[in-house]
């Protein structure tokens, strides 16, 4: 693959609607969102890392069949900036206030990273707005702890040196040993550009700090009764497969997919793979219900 090709592989559109209203939430909070297609509605969570315009080339698929929403977080992206920090409870009420003004009465959730957590409290918090859970690279349950050891790290990268240091310091860390490979500098120039676009040095401390925070207990999984599925690829050097399938058994109704060869974050090495596997995943729920 040319140079070129690689970096259009790899490059995103993170502009914004600037014709969007802000919706409001909570009391001096308005976020940015986006909602694209028709149908049962899937709702996108960021993991403090993505904005909402990245998830453009990762639901396209989706979005021929299903409402796709997609917005950004309080203090991130375009939604309102607060002097406070939100705790993870705040972008429950957040989500939740969301899905009241676009109408929506119940959602999947599409999460990814960090953003599992907020997957799994909204899970517990409001469990009739949620359909189902789609997990990808999750950092809850027994590994936890190593999650925030990680995190931490890369925390502590970020504050000793810049956001291109962190994003060297976390790329061979959540992108699979094939992309590495297959895309070399340029894929790796082509990602950092837009990794680089999404965030403040402000944003991405608050967000790797909030990572930290909630009640890491695996017992809360047990609670969870919406249909969940587990996205792991088996290049995902935070969680193996053999934890990753222990993971989905702690949920009622839990399943764990495994995506050969894709890293942390497993929509970046197949996005059509990744749509289809969660498209007949929410088929076979709503066949189900």
């Amino acid at each position: 693959m040319s140079t070129e090709a690689v970096h259009d592989e790899y490059y995103h559109d993170l502009s914004y609607r600037e014709d969007l209203p802000l919706i409001p939430t909570r009391e001096g909070v308005e976020l940015y969102c986006e909602s694209t297609g028709e149908g049962i509605a899937i709702t996108t969570l960021n993991n403090f890392f993505f904005t909402a315009p990245f998830w453009r080339d990762y639901t396209d698929e989706l979005a021929k069949h299903h409402r796709i929403v997609s917005y950004d977080l309080a203090n991130h992206g375009h939604s309102t900036r607060l002097e406070r920090e939100p705790t993870w409870e705040e972008h429950v009420e957040d989500l939740a206030r969301l899905l009241d003004a676009l109408e929506i009465d119940a959602t999947y959730l599409l999460a990814s990273s960090a953003s599992t957590q907020l997957a799994r409290d909204m899970a517990l918090a409001h469990p009739d707005r949620v359909r189902g859970l789609i997990l990808a690279g999750p950092v809850v349950g027994p590994q936890i702890r190593r999650h925030r050891m990680l995190q931490r790290a890369w925390l502590q990268t970020l504050n000793s040196h810049d956001i291109p240091t962190l994003f060297a310091h976390m790329y061979p860390e959540f992108v699979s040993t094939q992309m590495i490979e297959e895309y070399r500098v340029p894929g790796y120039l082509g990602l950092r550009e837009s990794f680089l676009a999404m965030s403040t040095p402000e944003e991405l401390n608050n967000g790797l700090a909030l990572a930290q925070q909630g009640d890491p207990s695996s017992e809360l999984l047990t609670r969870i009764q919406a249909p969940t599925l587990i996205a792991l690829g088996d290049d995902d050097i935070l969680l193996g497969p053999t934890a990753g399938h222990e993971l989905a058994a702690l949920f009622p109704k839990g399943r764990c997919v495994i995506m050969p060869k894709a890293g942390h974050v497993p929509f970046l090495d197949e996005p059509v793979a990744f749509q289809e596997i969660t498209r007949k995943f929410i088929e076979e729920v709503e066949a189900n219900a």
